[in-house]
């Protein structure tokens, strides 16, 4: 019997603005989360509002390739 994909995959959150910090001025750092999605249910990038303690404060957090 061959395994099936998992339905729920881990996935890694990093926060857009400091990325684009990055590229501008000296590095301080870049906010990731790790939460898991159903892939079945949201088969595209998911974006959530989530606290940012480089920024300090709530900014979107896009999903990134592991």
């Amino acid at each position: 019997m061959a395994k099936e994909k998992d339905v729920r995959i881990r996935i890694i959150l990093e926060c857009t603005s400091c990325v684009q910090k990055i590229l501008n001025k000296k590095p301080r750092g870049v906010s990731r989360y790790i939460t898991q999605k159903n892939r079945h249910n949201t088969p595209s990038r998911l974006e959530l509002r989530k606290f940012c303690p480089y920024c300090y404060k709530h900014m979107i957090h896009g999903e990134i390739k592991k």
